[in-house]
């Protein structure tokens, strides 16, 4: 995947990955594409790919509480084909998925050819909050094994074909705080709230610092991290949305080529039949 200069702009620097390092607020004058351009780009390519059934696209979407994933992946999908769209949600794995390999609750869901599939949070989870919520005994975790998996996993799926793009929603502490309050203000907002907010919202930083450790750990070059500045849901929207854009042109430029003796076929059939 040949990346734009714009693109790399959001790179997670692998030897920075300090989350303080980037900005979770753009300059007022900062320019970015057009959102609706971007959201109809997205729809166009995300048709091709659906067509050609040869490529496909994971898009990883990870960040703090309150982050806005689930409105940005509502606003990706605004022109998505649903025959080839689908979003997943992932969070506390369950007794059952405990049970088994890590990655095993999310392989199901992985995008079939010529689909694009939205994580809400992902296999990710794995190395960032089960460090700070463990469903099992702590020293029975390998973490420097679970990145290597990731990493392994994530270069296998881009080797058959399906690409993956991962992105941090940049929350800083301040915004982080003022939409959790938010959510007790509206009702339409307050049943997200949960007691698990208060206890993420005090190991705030644990999880942060865990996070910049496995955004370092599972960052490459077929499938990097894209850091976003959050504070900003507009902003947010406007980057996420020229990136993906900016994948599916490479992944589906053109619709399949037609079979020029089908086509003749067809037009003698519906002459056949009275149909001009």
């Amino acid at each position: 995947m040949e990346y734009t200069a714009f693109a790399r702009t959001w790179f997670l620097d692998p030897k920075k990955p300090a989350l303080g390092r980037y900005p979770s607020l753009l300059d007022d004058d900062e320019k970015l594409p057009a959102l609706e351009a971007s959201l109809e780009d997205i729809g166009e390519y995300q048709r091709r790919l659906w067509a050609n059934g040869r490529k496909a696209l994971l898009l990883v979407i990870h960040g703090p509480d309150t982050s806005g994933k689930d409105s940005l992946i509502r606003t990706l999908a605004t022109y998505a084909d649903p025959a080839g769209f689908h979003a997943w949600s992932f969070s506390r794995p369950t007794a059952t998925e405990s049970a088994h390999d890590f990655l095993w609750r999310v392989t199901p869901l992985l995008p079939a050819y010529g689909q694009m599939v939205a994580f809400n949070r992902s296999h990710h989870e794995a190395v960032i909050a089960e460090r700070v919520w463990p469903v099992r005994a702590e020293e029975t975790y390998d973490w420097q094994a679970r990145y290597r998996a990731i990493r392994d996993f994530e270069q296998h799926l881009v080797s058959e074909g399906t690409f993956v793009v991962k992105v941090w929603l940049n929350l800083s502490e301040d915004e982080h705080k003022r939409r959790l309050l938010k959510r007790l203000d509206k009702p339409r907002k307050r049943w997200k709230f949960d007691r698990s907010d208060i206890e993420g919202w005090k190991l705030r930083d644990k999880y942060q610092a865990y996070a910049e450790e496995a955004l370092a750990a599972t960052h490459s070059n077929e499938a990097p991290w894209f850091i976003v500045p959050g504070d900003r849901k507009s902003e947010a929207r406007a980057v996420v949305a020229a990136l993906v854009a900016e994948v599916l042109k490479q992944l589906a430029p053109d619709y399949p080529e037609e079979h020029p003796d089908v086509l003749e076929e067809y037009r003698t059939l519906l002459a056949e039949n009275g149909v001009e």
